[in-house]
Order: C-alpha cells, then sequence, then structure tokens
C-alpha cells in the first residue's frame, strides 16, 4: 500500500509542478499579446481597396516578402492564413487578414478597411452596402440534428 501512495504522491507533485509552469508560462504569453495588440492599433491606417481575390494559402506560397516568411515561427510556416489580394491605389498588395475579416470581405468589392502593416484587422464599409455580420459557426452536433423541413 505504501508503494501506492508514493506513486500518487509522485504524481501529484508532478501535475502541481506542471500547473504552475503553465500558469507562469500563461500570463507571460498574455502580457505579450496585450503589447502586440497595442503596436497593432498604434499603426493601424483606414485604407479604401479594391478586394480581387481572397484564399487560404501557406506563407510560401502566398506571395508575401521574404523576410515575413523569415520572421514567421517554424511552427507556423506550414499554416494555412486567410490572404487577400487587393488594389490599394496604384497598386496591388498582398495581405494577411483576420479570420473574423476573411469570412466577411466580400471579392470584386471595393471596402474600406483598417490595416495595420500587412495585417487587415477590421472592415469599416463597403461600397454601397452595409457590412455584414460574421456568419455564425456551426457547432459539431448541429450536422447531426434534423432539420425541421
Amino acid at each position: 500500500m505504501s508503494t501506492f501512495l508514493n506513486v500518487l504522491l509522485v504524481i501529484l507533485f508532478i501535475a502541481a509542478v506542471a500547473m504552475a509552469v503553465l500558469y507562469f508560462l500563461g500570463r507571460k504569453l498574455e502580457k505579450r499579446q496585450v503589447e502586440q495588440q497595442q503596436a497593432l492599433e498604434a499603426a493601424a491606417q483606414s485604407v479604401s481597396m479594391l478586394v480581387i481575390d481572397k484564399k487560404k494559402m501557406k506563407l510560401k506560397d502566398a506571395g508575401l516578402p521574404k523576410i515575413v516568411y523569415e520572421q514567421t515561427p517554424w511552427y507556423m510556416r506550414r499554416t494555412k492564413l486567410p490572404i487577400v489580394k487587393a488594389k490599394v491605389g496604384p497598386k496591388v498588395m498582398t495581405l494577411i487578414a483576420d479570420a473574423k475579416v476573411f469570412e466577411v470581405l466580400p471579392v470584386k468589392t471595393e471596402a474600406k478597411v483598417v490595416v495595420s502593416g500587412i495585417y487587415i484587422t477590421e472592415i469599416k464599409s463597403l461600397r454601397g452596402k452595409a457590412v455584414p455580420p460574421a456568419p455564425k459557426k456551426k457547432k459539431f452536433l448541429d450536422r447531426f440534428k434534423k432539420s425541421g423541413k
């Protein structure tokens, strides 16, 4: 019985240490996220653009500047990002959109958006239309429910 208690105490000790490490790491990452959000807001500017195309692409295939790919962490390089090709003034630019903005941004439409560097953070208005609300995501179990038709 004493070996069982020893094993249980060791497991509880390891779990407590892991929880403490995760707590302090989470607080550190939260502070970093707040600083990055403030930097995005400081660099934000309102721009009018014509959205040419939008799709989810890998960072390497998106046509972004080489330095963007080099500064991206290795674990993010293979993920697909919401990429928007838009005409801003006389130039055609490749931009990265926020996930919420990407869902509602219409293609082949002129829109006034808030851009911070190469990152689209918000839609201000669409030409001739109201900004559509973000679509509701379906929950996993909603797929299995029968429709009332």
